[in-house]
C-alpha cells in the first residue's frame, strides 16, 4: 500500500461570530480518519472527498486557522457544505 492509498481526513470548524477563518479541529489517517468520517456522518455533517485539500490541511496543527493561501479551496468546500445543508431542509 503506497502513501497515497492511506485514508486521511481533516475536520474543520468555522464560527463566523468568533473565527476569522476556519480552523482544523481533528485530523488523522487510517483508522483515525475512518473514525472522523464516521462521526461526521453520524452527526449529519457533510463529508467531501478532496485528497489534494486534505493533504494541505493535514499539514496544519489542531486549532490552527487555515492560511490565506487556501481560502479559495476552503471557500469551495464551505459552499459544498452550505449546499448540502440546504438540500436537507
Amino acid at each position: 500500500m503506497g502513501k497515497k492509498d492511506i485514508k486521511k481526513a481533516v475536520a474543520l470548524r468555522y464560527d463566523r461570530a468568533q473565527d476569522e477563518a476556519p480552523k482544523v479541529t481533528a485530523k488523522g489517517q487510517g483508522k483515525v480518519a475512518e473514525n472522523i468520517i464516521e462521526i461526521a456522518q453520524a452527526h449529519g455533517v457533510p463529508v467531501k472527498d478532496d485528497p489534494d485539500l486534505v493533504e494541505v490541511l493535514s499539514s496544519l496543527e489542531i486549532d490552527q486557522e487555515i492560511p490565506s493561501e487556501i481560502y479559495v479551496a476552503v471557500a469551495e468546500l464551505l459552499a459544498f457544505v452550505y449546499s448540502a445543508n440546504s438540500n436537507r431542509s
